[in-house]
């Protein structure tokens, strides 16, 4: 059975049909790519999948570990395992990287959990990222650069632990160096046994160390073309042109 099965998904947003039937099923443990040119809908696949209400499901289904989630909450989903990583990450005033994400593990496990545990684990995900450790006594994201922002996502990915995580345009803005950072951080998360990505990305740049199973093209609206990891390989050379023009 599948972690995640969409089926026929279309979805509008202020009454302008984005998707038109998507259809796509990941497994559990499995790294898939969405790719494809600016304004394909890559984005409104992650939202419709999270329940962001501005995106409305005008058709098709979503089951997630078997349960019909097409109607749930964005909150309710989180809870079932479900995680999101933005393009443009919101400030949070008056709440802590810390006190954040500590809080988020309490809604999701609905159980409390020791701090000096809570502690060394932040401190040892921020090393991995190369997060000045610092930044955990910071309110979530004020005053970060770009980078600041991505690492602060991707440790939330690692702390919470989802059995599904959505990266949106993860390598947006970051810089070489930045980057290969953020792309350990999600090599980490791969580790995780049975954790699966969906990476929605236009380039290959956070995809180079990283294992990919399946790769998805989104034209339009619509997967117009499926394949393993070596698809990212010739998208990266050829670039989208071939998927447009069919």
């Amino acid at each position: 059975m599948s972690l995640l099965e969409i089926k026929d998904l279309s979805v509008s947003v202020e009454d302008n049909e984005i998707l038109k039937g998507v259809n796509l099923n990941i497994g559990k443990g499995e790294t898939h790519v969405l790719m494809g040119p600016n304004g394909a809908g890559k984005s409104t696949l992650g939202n419709a999948l999270m329940g962001n209400p501005a995106y409305k499901i005008t058709g098709g289904s979503i089951y997630f570990n078997g349960l019909d989630i097409k109607d749930e909450s964005p909150d309710k989903r989180a809870k079932a395992g479900m995680f999101m990583s933005f393009q443009n990450p919101l400030e949070v005033p008056g709440i802590t990287v810390s006190s954040f994400i500590r809080n988020a593990i309490m809604q999701k496990t609905g159980e409390k959990i020791k701090f000096s545990e809570f502690r060394k684990d932040l401190l040892r995900n921020m090393e991995l990222l190369d997060f000045d450790a610092s930044y955990k006594d910071r309110d979530l994201n004020v005053g970060f650069s770009g980078g600041e922002k991505k690492k602060a996502e991707i440790l939330q990915l690692l702390m919470l632990k989802p059995k599904f995580a959505i990266l949106d345009e993860t390598d947006s803005g970051l810089d070489v160096d930045a980057v290969r950072t953020v792309s350990a951080g999600i090599e980490e998360y791969q580790k995780q046994e049975d954790g699966a990505l969906l990476i929605i990305t236009h380039s290959a740049k956070i995809l180079e160390s990283l294992h990919v199973d399946y790769t998805h093209v989104l034209v339009k609206g619509e997967i117009v073309a499926d394949g393993d990891g070596s698809l990212v390989d010739e998208i990266n050379q050829n670039g989208f042109e071939k998927y447009i023009s069919e």
